[in-house]
């Protein structure tokens, strides 16, 4: 019978489970990318700090609250005197509009200005109206002094002490007269400004990190992973609509790598065990057509000659009638022995006969084949040679099972040598196995028959000499052999050679 279909071809060695490469795994590269992703953000991060501490140094020009108001009160009394008709509403948001702390400005003509809109609160104006009432009247009394000289321009350090709570204040002298103050309040600004001012760059910023490292990740990561995985349900579709030649790529070492790998076996598998099945299936059907003819044929003889014998009117001699009988008799016998062979030959494919194991004398067993086809051997002048050779003395097994194997090959061997050739059994060891051979000087087995020599009611030449035989001593060999852990063979030296190999121990 023709051995089973390969399949499709092999797909190139794939790294076995268990030996890829770390950085080649889905996890570490997962890993690694959020990894790269937090190292960016970072990154960003540090950079967008760098320059916002940049822009808030540059914003907080005094250290203090009371060092920010002498230098506004400053800034605000040299531009007057640059020029009177300044606009100073316009002067303190150009100046100081990035300051985050709070600036309220309150002129002698009522001017109230602040460097933010919210600065400009009613308590605070009321508070610089009340602290702009008194700086004038001090101012004044300083002024009306006998002694008084002219009011130096005031510095940082000659802030008057009095303050109200947690505000400081910087008198505006222009050409040595109280035009104004200027407050800042004590304390750090609101958090809300801060967060006015730098929560929208800082969310822009935030948000281009995010989608970019997104992107990347999706890009770098999950992309070469979901393409190979969308592969891999391909494939699995078309092995569910009973493409068995369906397979997934393999390539690469990560996890995904292995279920492909794991899904290809698995269709090997399968591939493998539905092409078993047509096997087994085209066996059984050849078996059936096989049985039907090995049994059809003597069935119809038997029945030919049994109608012959009761035809009415037909006169048969007595020798005649005697031939018909015999002839009867060995289609019957031929029938049994069919019928035995196949039922022995299922027990044995299907394990339902027990062997006992024993050390078999090969001596012995090959005297017992040489005397039960004595008479053959003797009525075509074949010559029966036995060789064993040193440690094949003995093998294990069943002994009554392995002389049945060297019975049939016997037998097989007689059919095919000429008269006066030469048969030979022989015993030899190798290693931990011991090899049985039988060898006639026949024509040979034809090489094409060769692979089908062992099955079923195979018969090379139907013309040989007892061609009526079953057909099936060959493959009853076989499986006995089988059932001893051993492999039988057939080739072509100068005849047919058979060798049964067993285990020596």
């Amino acid at each position: 019978m023709s051995s089973a279909s390969r399949g499709p071809a092999a797909a190139p060695a794939d790294p076995a489970p268990g030996t890829r490469v770390w950085y080649r795994s889905l996890y570490w590269r997962i890993a690694l990318g959020l990894i790269a992703f937090l190292a960016l953000a970072l990154a960003a991060q540090g950079l967008l700090f760098i320059w916002m501490t940049d822009r808030i140094a540059g914003s907080m020009p005094a250290r203090s609250p009371r060092q920010l108001a002498f230098l506004v009160a400053s800034d605000v009394a040299s531009a007057l005197e640059r020029d009177r008709s300044l606009d100073l509403q316009t002067h303190v948001r150009d100046q100081y509009g990035r300051v985050f702390q709070p600036v309220v400005v309150l002129m002698r003509d009522g001017r109230a200005v602040a460097n933010r809109d919210e600065a400009l609160t009613t308590a605070m104006e009321a508070t610089l109206r009340e602290e702009l009432r008194l700086r004038v009247r001090r101012f004044e009394r300083r002024a009306e002094s006998p002694r008084a000289q002219p009011a130096p321009r005031l510095r940082p350090g000659d802030a008057p002490r009095r303050q109200r709570p947690r505000v400081e204040f910087a008198p505006i002298l222009v050409e040595g007269l109280l035009e104004g103050v200027v407050a800042v309040p004590v304390g750090r600004p609101p958090f809300w400004v801060l967060v006015r001012e730098l929560g929208p760059t800082m969310a822009l910023v935030g948000g281009l990190v995010l989608v970019a490292g997104g992107t990347v990740v999706a890009f770098v990561v999950f992309g070469p992973a979901r393409r190979r995985l969308r592969e891999v349900q391909h494939a699995t579709e078309r092995l569910g609509r009973g493409d068995l030649t369906a397979r997934a790529p393999a390539g690469g070492g990560d996890e995904v790598s292995e279920v492909a790998r794991a899904f290809n076996r698995m269709a090997d598998e399968l591939a493998a065990r539905a092409a078993a099945l047509e096997a087994s299936d085209r066996a059984r059907r050849q078996l059936l057509a096989d049985v039907s003819h090995e049994l059809m044929t003597p069935l119809t003889a038997m029945r030919g000659y049994i109608e012959t014998l009761t035809m009415e009117g037909l006169p048969l001699d007595a020798a005649t009638r005697e031939r018909y009988l015999h002839i009867v008799d060995d289609e019957t016998r031929r029938l049994e022995r069919l019928i035995g062979d196949l039922l022995d030959l299922a027990r044995l494919e299907g394990g339902g006969t027990a062997f006992s194991r024993e050390r078999v004398d090969v001596h012995a067993l090959f005297e017992r084949v040489a005397s039960r086809h004595e008479r053959e051997i003797r009525a075509h002048g074949i010559t029966l040679v036995r060789e064993i050779h040193a440690g094949a003395e003995t093998v294990p097994g069943d002994p009554d099972r392995l002389e049945q194997v060297l019975q049939n090959l016997a037998a097989n061997a007689l059919r095919h040598t000429p008269d006066h050739g030469r048969i030979t059994l022989s015993a030899s060891r190798t290693g931990d196995r011991v090899t049985l051979a039988v060898r006639d000087t026949g024509p040979g087995i034809p090489p094409e028959h060769l692979p089908l020599i062992f099955d079923r009611f195979y018969k090379a030449d139907a013309s040989r000499r007892a061609a009526a035989g079953s057909g099936l001593g060959l493959s009853i060999a076989r499986a006995i052999v089988e059932r001893h852990g051993g492999v039988i063979e057939a080739r072509n030296d100068g005849g047919a050679v058979f060798e049964v190999t067993l285990p020596a121990e």
